[in-house]
């Protein structure tokens, strides 16, 4: 039942996404006067519409998207061009389209067309979807970074080992094993650290560098335990230890071996906990998603190549591309996680987090200067504003609006691509499934 639960929460939050992302097209373009017949939500039949102010506002069957219909998208074929027709004399497909982008224009609205608006208002339409998920996607981030927080390790402590094992990879103490220096000074799982050394340590990060940085001499540690600040005496051993990389990944060499270095090592663990953060932190996190996200998706190609060989191969599946199937898997699992620690406050930081991460997807993935998507109707903008600057400093007549309309067999190819990396990807989240707990 809490799984069920979780996907639906996620249906919902993506279909207001949707939504927002429309109204971010709608209300600039009825501003600027453009006859707009209908703003729908979702696909397929309509479950429900109601028609205000010569607009149809509705909510269709499949919620995997929605539409703003703008009238006059496709400008007309300039004065004197030839038409041009099919082998039996009927209209080409760009000719269709260009009809039936003016069919609805009455006598007397020919201002309403939206290839008539200037360059910066089209720019403004357009841009208006993405940048309603940017925010989205911004807004929820403060709310969860600065009335939540975000998963952090502290200081502290949620175990301390018993012994030091000479196996990197060991998971038990063998009775060879010497005792671990935490355990042997004292130190309590539930012991918040307030220094080492000396220094006063506020991030796990922190006391890491600290244990690096004091060798194998014996150290003072200051600690908070049930309310009274304790000193304990440490004194770190040197031990094998497994190099990890900036992710937190272990490395390995040619071989596939684990990569070991002797470190100073104490035998202590941090918990993991959400850590509210200053709203002043928000900017530069909007900024890393924003950058990760990126490139992700300049990198998808190769991404979708890797997704196909787990698919239909033995390759491995990384799990940072994922489609609606994987995302609504994340969902159920987090609705459905139990355990000490995992509460209401983390559950709803996660939940969050998944629509966070659609919105900034469908900012960036929006902005891909290609037909249908809004980047690809920026890119016309665009080139528009700048083939009229050219003319203007040639002192040449005025281009006229781009024929966007030429580039519908291009339009059917991305949306062609498109419709199979859905279908790919919802294969590969059948059967290769990516899970939260890897």
């Amino acid at each position: 039942m809490d799984f069920a639960v979780g996907v639906l929460i996620l249906v919902v939050g993506l279909i207001v996404s949707i939504a927002l992302h429309e109204i971010g097209h709608l209300v600039p373009a009825k501003r600027f006067g453009v006859k707009v017949p209908q703003y729908m939500v979702g696909f397929g039949p309509t479950l429900w519409s109601r028609t205000v102010n010569g607009t149809e506002y509705g909510v269709k069957l499949l919620p995997l998207g929605g539409y703003v219909r703008l009238v006059g998208m496709f400008p007309p074929a300039r004065a004197g061009a030839r038409v041009r027709t099919r082998r039996d004399g009927r209209p080409t497909m760009v000719e269709e389209a260009r009809a039936a982008a003016l069919e609805e224009i009455g006598p007397g609205e020919e201002h309403r067309a939206f290839y008539r608006l200037s360059v910066p208002k089209k720019l403004v339409v357009m841009f208006g979807g993405p940048l309603m998920n940017l925010v989205i996607s911004a807004v929820l981030l403060a709310v969860v970074a600065v009335g939540l927080g975000v998963g952090a390790y502290t200081t502290t402590l949620a175990n301390v080992q018993q012994c030091v094992p000479e196996d990197p990879q060991a998971t038990e103490c063998a009775a060879s094993d010497p005792a671990a220096p935490g355990a042997e000074s004292g130190l309590q799982p539930g012991d918040q650290v307030l220094s080492w050394g000396g220094t006063p340590v506020e991030t796990w990060e922190e006391v890491s560098a600290a244990i690096e940085g004091g060798g194998t001499g014996p150290t003072q540690v200051e600690v908070r335990r049930d309310g009274e600040v304790e000193t304990l005496t440490v004194t770190p051993t040197l031990a094998e230890r497994p190099v990890v990389d900036d992710d937190g990944q272990p490395r390995v060499d040619a071989a596939g071996d684990p990569v070991t270095e002797e470190r100073p090592y104490v035998g202590i663990g941090p918990t993991f906990e959400l850590v509210r953060q200053p709203v002043t932190e928000v900017p530069g996190m909007v900024w890393d998603l924003f950058v990760r996200t990126g490139e992700i998706v300049l990198t998808l190609p190769q991404r979708l190549v890797d997704v196909a060989q787990a698919a239909f191969g033995t390759g491995e599946r990384d799990g940072s591309v994922v489609g609606l199937v994987g995302v609504g898997r994340f969902a159920g699992e987090i609705a459905s996680l139990e355990g000490q620690g995992y509460g209401l406050a983390e559950r709803t930081a996660d939940m969050t987090s998944l629509l966070i991460s659609l919105n900034m997807a469908l900012f960036v993935f929006n902005l891909i200067p290609l037909l249908p998507l809004d980047g690809g109707h920026i890119a016309g903008a665009l080139w528009e504003g700048t083939r009229r600057r050219f003319a203007r400093w040639r002192s040449a007549p005025d281009p006229g609006p781009v024929d966007t309309a030429k580039l519908l067999p291009v339009t059917y190819g991305v949306v062609a691509v498109m419709l199979g990396m859905s279908l790919l990807l919802a294969y590969a989240d059948i059967v290769r499934p990516v899970s939260l707990g890897g």
